[in-house]
């Protein structure tokens, strides 16, 4: 297995860097492309997104989640192939950004650049927060304790934005929380859009990309997200530029739905 720490100070060369500089040759390239392919046997689908597709088995004897970016026929091979290996790193640098921060997120097991496949950890018997909040609503049960739930994606979330990093696709099935879920102990996934900036204008967009989100799968929310955003100013060292940002970037969505 590769130790992310080392992996990540070696750049993006993957986690055996021996591998990686050997590369240039065509039998190289194509020994490790049938590697990938082998280690994808027996993969179940599990979903297909409009970047990529999701896959559960095990690699090197380890539940993990493969996600493998497909390409885009309308694009040029050239710049499919660069836009692909650039999103592939930078969400596999992302992952590892979390993860020395203590913040939760899956461990990378490999990257293989070759087909632009990550493999990471399968968190087991996790589900995502859209499916507990779905579930305690259609329940009838008290959802008192979904503030709760709440509040600790507003902690969670500031302490990504604090290490300047731009999830880019914020929604609550990107936030899963694992078992048992008394604990609310949540990880983060899907980087493929992530960024690294200290802008707060990034992190406003990046807030309200997930207020719309939150109040469009989840109807009448508004206390949660209020609760969510009320963390986050608590915990985040950088949230009042942020929160300004955000009421700007509100006001410039009302004004563009006016428009039309």
């Amino acid at each position: 297995m590769c130790d992310p720490v080392g992996w990540e100070d070696r750049g993006v060369r993957g986690c055996w860097p021996r591998l990686w500089d050997a590369l240039g040759s065509a039998a190289t390239v194509q020994s490790l492309a049938m590697a990938s392919g082998a280690m994808q046997l027996g993969l179940q689908l599990v979903q297909q997104g409009a970047e990529a597709r999701v896959y559960r088995g095990r690699f090197l004897g380890r539940a993990a989640v493969v996600k493998l970016r497909f390409p885009k026929r309308y694009r040029h091979p050239a710049l499919e192939e660069r836009l692909s290996r650039r999103r592939t790193a930078q969400e596999a640098r992302s992952l590892l950004r979390c993860r020395r921060a203590g913040i939760p997120a899956p461990v990378v097991y490999f990257v293989d650049y070759v087909t632009n496949c990550i493999y990471l950890e399968d968190i087991i018997g996790s589900i995502t927060i859209q499916d507990h909040i779905n579930s305690v609503q259609d329940s009838g049960s008290d959802t008192s304790s979904l503030l709760n739930v709440a509040e600790k994606m507003g902690e969670l979330l500031a302490r990504m934005h604090d290490e300047d990093l731009i999830h880019g696709d914020l929604t609550t099935s990107n936030v899963l929380l694992r078992p048992p879920v008394e604990k609310l102990d949540l990880v983060l996934i899907d980087f493929g859009l992530s960024f690294i900036s200290g802008l707060p204008e990034d992190k406003g967009v990046d807030l309200y990309v997930l207020e719309k989100a939150f109040l469009s799968t989840h109807p009448n929310t508004e206390t949660l997200f209020k609760a969510l955003l009320k963390a986050y100013g608590a915990t985040s060292k950088k949230s009042g530029p942020v929160m300004k940002r955000l009421d700007e970037v509100r006001l410039r969505g009302r004004k563009r739905s006016m428009v039309g």
